[in-house]
């Protein structure tokens, strides 16, 4: 006889024998009664998650409505919303495993042992969150703004904890980290009210420039979108080896930008057309001996 078979013949004495003294029914008994407690704790977990969840998004809604009563700054109220949100969520997942039984002392002794590394993976997004709060104080730009930053650009849509939503002209939503843009160029086109409208005007050579002066300032004068102070500037700006180039500088509402941009190029072409000014086209001179 084996010594493995020694041990199994000695161990079903032992159960023989717990079975007979009725050690076996109590060791089962325990069993069943750990079963009920852990299924009655889960359950209360289950149910103040559930709750939880509920009164999660009840404050949350309650906060909004607040701050919308009292009409805070949409900057503001939208990383205030985002920030709130996490904060009752981490509640809430602390109170569910403070329910399933585990010590809340040590699961936050495990969490603050934890926050080093976890601190040193999610380090950049420590930098959005600063950034984030950088940009709340500083406010280089509001929801609603357009601006161009980290090769896109777009309407802020929201400003969260870790990130802000850019809603392109092709209505595509970009998330572009706070810490990128705390700390890099950011082109803000909505925070003055006035924007100056640069375009280039470009006429055959021959053409009288006065004439093609009083052609746009006609059409920047009839336009009322085109601020009279500062006046239109209209001037000669270079001579390129096909054309002679106009500088046209014209001060707008920056809401009016692009109209204004788009309506030009169209009434310049009508009207030059209309009053025989001619556009350059390349040449080439070649002369011959």
């Amino acid at each position: 006889m084996t010594y493995l078979q020694a041990e199994t013949i000695e161990a079903g004495k032992e159960v023989l024998e717990a079975v007979g003294n009725g050690q076996l029914s109590h060791l089962l008994q325990q069993l069943t009664d750990m079963g009920v407690q852990a299924g009655k704790s889960i359950l209360v977990a289950l149910l103040i998650f559930v709750v939880g969840r509920f009164f999660v998004k009840l404050i949350n809604k309650i906060v909004a409505q607040m701050m919308e009563r009292r009409k805070v700054d949409p900057t503001i109220a939208s990383f205030t919303k985002s920030f709130v949100n996490v904060l009752l969520m981490v509640l809430l997942i602390i109170t569910v495993v403070s329910a399933l039984g585990v010590n809340t002392t040590s699961f936050a002794a495990l969490l603050a042992s934890a926050g080093v590394a976890v601190g040193m993976a999610l380090s950049g997004n420590l930098q959005n969150l600063a950034g984030g709060i950088l940009l709340l104080l500083f406010k280089p730009y509001r929801v609603g703004d357009y601006i161009s930053a980290q090769g896109v650009e777009g309407v802020v849509k929201a400003i969260q904890i870790f990130h802000t939503i850019l809603t392109t002209l092709d209505n595509k939503e970009i998330y572009v980290p706070n810490g990128a843009l705390s700390s890099g160029t950011v082109v803000n086109f909505s925070r003055n009210e006035r924007r100056r409208v640069d375009q280039v005007v470009t006429v055959e050579y021959g053409t009288d420039v006065e004439k093609v002066r009083k052609a746009v300032l006609d059409i920047a004068n009839a336009d009322p979108r085109i601020l009279k102070d500062p006046v239109p500037f209209v001037e000669l700006g270079s001579l390129s080896e096909s054309s002679i180039d106009f500088t046209v500088r014209l001060w707008v509402k920056s809401s009016d930008y692009w109209g204004v941009y788009f309506d030009m190029n169209r009434r310049v072409y009508e009207e030059f057309n209309r009053r025989g000014i001619g556009f350059p086209f390349p040449q080439i001179q070649v002369h011959q001996s």
